[in-house]
């Protein structure tokens, strides 16, 4: 009985830290991004007082911030609405997403915002007059507007990786030469609008018959995807 129950044990350990390892690679791209994108919000804004003799910190509240969002992509991506608009027009899943992660994020700070009122006062009775003549709503509503231009840029980032294909952007950026890709990603995208065409105007049946039109223009187009810049391995 001991084996089996030690097995049992190693694999349910395994398995909590597969989905632990995957929860972590799903938080960390937005938890880095908004980690950069805090700091170089706090940057600029301790340049900017610098000349009138105010001191800004705030390295540890942005890293708390970058994790926050990251909890909050995290969970979002959860909900099954969040893919209402995922066969649109790319625009409609960038505006929606980030408008859903901008007001998830508000929500939280705003809660955030009652725990230390709570902790301060030990009742949450005032916080609503507390919010209307003693909260600092330029601020915040400088950070929401920063933060929604950041989930703006980080979506957009996102749906382009997903619609190329995941780990298509990171070659683009950092392992193929520049005019190569150009060149090599018109072709692709004018590849994939002609094979969109043919596959709306011609049936399954008519483009697998060998000899016909809509097949032979079918095997040029798959031909044409397959090919990969010279000199460059197929990956």
């Amino acid at each position: 009985m001991t084996e089996p129950s030690s097995a049992a044990r190693r694999s349910l350990i395994g398995r909590a830290f597969a989905g632990w390892l995957k929860l972590v690679r799903h938080m960390a791209p937005p938890t880095l991004f908004f980690f950069v994108g805090f700091n170089l919000i706090l940057g600029t804004t301790r340049l900017a007082l610098a000349e009138h003799g105010i001191d800004v910190k705030g390295f540890a509240t942005a890293t708390i911030a970058a994790l926050l969002v990251g909890k909050a992509v995290l969970v979002t991506d959860s909900i099954r609405f969040m893919a209402r608009f995922d066969g649109a027009p790319l625009i409609q899943p960038i505006l929606f997403k980030s408008a859903i992660y901008w007001l998830c994020v508000f929500l939280v700070r705003l809660a955030e915002a009652l725990v230390h009122y709570v902790i301060e006062h030990g009742t949450p009775g005032g916080f609503l007059p507390y919010l209307v003549d003693h909260f600092s709503w330029s601020r915040f509503l400088f950070i929401q507007v920063w933060l929604m231009l950041l989930f703006l840029l980080y979506v957009t980032i996102h749906e382009l990786d997903n619609l190329f294909g995941h780990g298509e952007l990171r070659r683009i950026f950092f392992r193929w030469n520049a005019t190569e890709t150009k060149l090599t990603r018109r072709r692709r995208v004018r590849l994939l609008a002609r094979l969109n065409r043919l596959t709306e105007a011609n049936s399954v049946a008519a483009m697998s018959a060998p000899g016909s039109r809509p097949h032979d223009e079918l095997v040029t187009i798959l031909n044409e995807l397959a090919d990969h810049p010279k000199g460059k391995p197929r990956e």
